[in-house]
């Protein structure tokens, strides 16, 4: 193109506000490098709220027990048969505790175990006596009782003391035992009870057996060999109070 020409050309353009360097810089840059391939968009999803698990709770089962009451013990029953004694301990020989009379019931509560005497709380008494079971009729089980241990000393009280000076010597198949006469006033004077365990015919017995008064003061008893334990012996003074403790009677072997 003629030079003169190309300003003139260059001098319209510029008056109607078209430059034309910066048109061919447009008209370039709209075409894109073949050598750079498309933009390529990746979709990434809205995050979606995740629920919190919600907690199951299994109930607790709490186990229902049923109390099963035990059966409160029938202790037997006692009716008196025949006017009769009650006493302080389990035979003939012990103090006197109370008067008997048919038709007086009680409760046996329970047993000894060297005689078949039982341990009851008469309903007209305050405290509990033996009795023998011959005189009173039993309803219920006597044998599921327990025993009752003695102990004399925890009745009433006694002022005079145990015998003193007891010995006991052998005669064959008899022992003889010897005391001391306790010097006790009238109205006092209950005499003395003796308790022994003796061997008569191979059998080792229980034995009882009192005096009424302060003035026998030897007792002889059958006593043989042939049993396992050796025989034994003790001696109370008994006065209307209670029993003394017990006076060891030193046995001599067969």
């Amino acid at each position: 193109m003629n030079p003169l020409r190309f300003i003139l050309f260059a001098l319209a353009l510029s008056a109607c506000g078209v430059s034309p360097i910066a048109t061919a810089t447009a008209t370039k840059s709209a075409i894109p490098p073949t050598d750079s391939p498309p933009p390529t968009f990746t979709f990434i999803p809205a995050p979606t709220d995740t629920p919190t698990p919600t907690a199951v709770f299994t109930p607790t089962i709490t186990p229902t027990f049923t109390i099963t009451p035990t059966p409160t013990f029938a202790f037997p029953v006692v009716t008196v048969n025949k006017q009769a004694h009650c006493r302080y301990g389990p035979s003939v020989a012990y103090l006197h505790a109370a008067d008997l009379y048919p038709g007086d019931v009680g409760a046996v509560r329970q047993r000894f175990l060297y005689s078949k005497w039982l341990y009851v709380k008469f309903d007209k008494l305050n405290y509990f006596c033996w009795v023998a079971p011959s005189v009173v009729d039993v309803a219920g089980d006597v044998s599921a009782l327990e025993y009752k241990e003695l102990n004399l000393q925890s009745i009433g009280s006694n002022r005079y003391g145990p015998p003193q000076n007891v010995y006991a010597v052998r005669n064959g198949g008899k022992v003889v035992i010897h005391w001391d006469q306790v010097v006790m006033t009238q109205d006092d004077d209950r005499g003395y009870l003796l308790e022994l365990f003796v061997c008569q015919n191979g059998a080792y017995i229980w034995w009882t057996d009192s005096y009424p008064d302060q003035f026998q003061t030897s007792y002889t008893v059958k006593d043989e060999a042939g049993c396992r334990a050796p025989s034994s012996g003790k001696l109370y003074t008994v006065e209307k109070h209670g029993f003394s403790e017990a006076a060891i009677i030193r046995w001599p072997p067969p």
